[in-house]
């Protein structure tokens, strides 16, 4: 229904360019059919498909579900698109509302599904028919004439939330007919209490500021544990991690509280990292890694570097001589010890280890740090500059090295199999 719905209002002159995505994740053995459904469909709405394959491997104390549904997000992540539209209905956050309570979910996880969603790259979620009873969408689509196939794990009680749908729900509505209704109207609630507690931690987070976006760690332990912990998870999920169980910002509390201001520290999620250098607290996302033997530089406008992109901008008068450069290979590598640069003429050169101490480079970061070499000499190094001996003189041709942060992912509609009529 949801694609049968924004072709229709694409034919009215929506203004917008339409296209679908659908995963395949190639657990179930009609797999491969629920994708000719999705090509059959999309070619009959004349609309733009894209079947991107994915393997679900099962992370740490990850179910099924969950490691499909990471993967899934890891594709529209990656969709070249303004927003993205999934079919969740009514029905489906009240499930969702139940089953996460029932898990002991806090404010923003009784929330449910938010009606539209930012990613931290990539398009923004919307779930337009979030507020439409699944009998409305059935009726449509019997009307419209829409043919749709079942997941046949749907049926399978085994699966908690079926079970809830198959069998708790039901039995609630004979006693509460409203309970869905009822049920995606607390996650309305729950969602305005959510948004409180977001405010709240941004006001914290202004109280408690470090340096550069860094959270002092002195004034952060003298917060409540309540609004400690709230603010711990705003970071986290500010920095693209999942938030972690009550548990576990206890612990990280508890260590947070006994660091010294000299000590450096780290505490581990699944998804990242937090980290204390110099009194300050980090957090740290999983990045790709960097690469394990040097980048042969040979004049390419850009180069990967552990999913940052360098750049290369030719200049007149600044940034690294390309003369000089010429004279040996050039190549990016991480430091290996012993390396000096001297990157202000008024000053001597110095250990590469020194001069990073003293610009105050966390220690997880040196190793990560992008050097451009020339044969055996530094010529640059990210967030240092360039070294006094391969500076371009005036008029001299010249390039100026940047880092760039991985690039931000027209509308499109994610198409699964439909689970649901529609």
């Amino acid at each position: 229904m949801l694609l049968h719905g924004l072709s229709g209002l694409r034919a009215a002159g929506l203004g917008c360019e339409l296209s679908a995505v659908h995963v395949h994740h190639g657990l179930s053995p009609h797999a491969d059919a629920w994708a000719d459904f999705c090509w059959q469909l999309c070619e009959r709405f004349d609309v733009a498909l894209a079947v991107e394959r994915v393997e679900v491997p099962l992370a740490t104390g990850e179910g099924l579900e969950a490691a499909a549904r990471r993967q899934r997000h890891a594709v529209f992540a990656r969709c070249p698109a303004d927003w993205l539209a999934l079919a969740h209905h009514r029905d489906d956050q009240a499930e969702t509302v139940l089953f996460r309570l029932l898990r002991g979910a806090g404010v923003r996880g009784a929330a449910g599904m938010p009606g539209e969603r930012r990613q931290a790259a990539g398009p923004r979620l919307i779930r337009p028919l979030l507020g439409v009873p699944r009998t409305t969408i059935a009726a449509h689509a019997a009307e419209q004439a829409l043919c749709w196939v079942e997941d046949e794990s749907n049926a399978d009680r085994r699966h908690r939330r079926n079970h809830l749908r198959h069998a708790v729900l039901p039995c609630i509505a004979q006693q509460f007919p409203a309970a869905a209704q009822a049920l995606a109207r607390a996650a309305g609630h729950f969602a305005e209490a959510a948004q409180l507690l977001d405010e709240l931690a941004v006001i914290d987070r202004s109280l408690v500021a470090g340096g550069e976006g860094r959270i002092d760690l002195r004034r952060f332990n003298r917060l409540s544990a309540s609004r400690a912990r709230n603010l711990l998870r705003h970071e986290l999920q500010g920095a693209g991690l999942r938030a972690p169980e009550t548990r576990w910002l206890d612990e990280a509390l508890r260590q947070l509280a006994s660091v010294g201001a000299a000590s450096a520290t780290c505490i581990g999620t699944v998804d990242g990292e937090l980290r204390v250098y110099r009194g300050e607290l980090y957090v740290v996302g999983r990045r790709p890694p960097i690469p394990a033997v040097p980048l042969t530089w040979h004049g390419e406008a850009e180069l990967a570097w552990g999913g940052d992109r360098l750049s290369f901008v030719a200049t007149v008068g600044s940034g690294i001589s390309r003369r000089l450069l010429g004279a040996e290979a050039v190549c990016l590598r991480t430091r290996i010890g012993g390396e000096g640069l001297q990157p202000d003429p008024r000053r001597p050169r110095r250990a590469l280890r020194k001069l990073l101490q003293e610009t105050g480079v966390p220690p997880w970061e040196r190793d990560r740090l992008p050097l451009l070499c020339c044969g055996e000499r530094v010529a640059w190094g990210a967030g240092l500059g360039v070294d006094v001996a391969f500076a371009c003189a005036p008029g001299e041709d010249g390039i100026v090295v940047t880092v760039q942060p991985p690039a931000e992912c027209v509308p499109a509609v994610e198409l699964e199999a439909p689970q649901e009529p529609g």
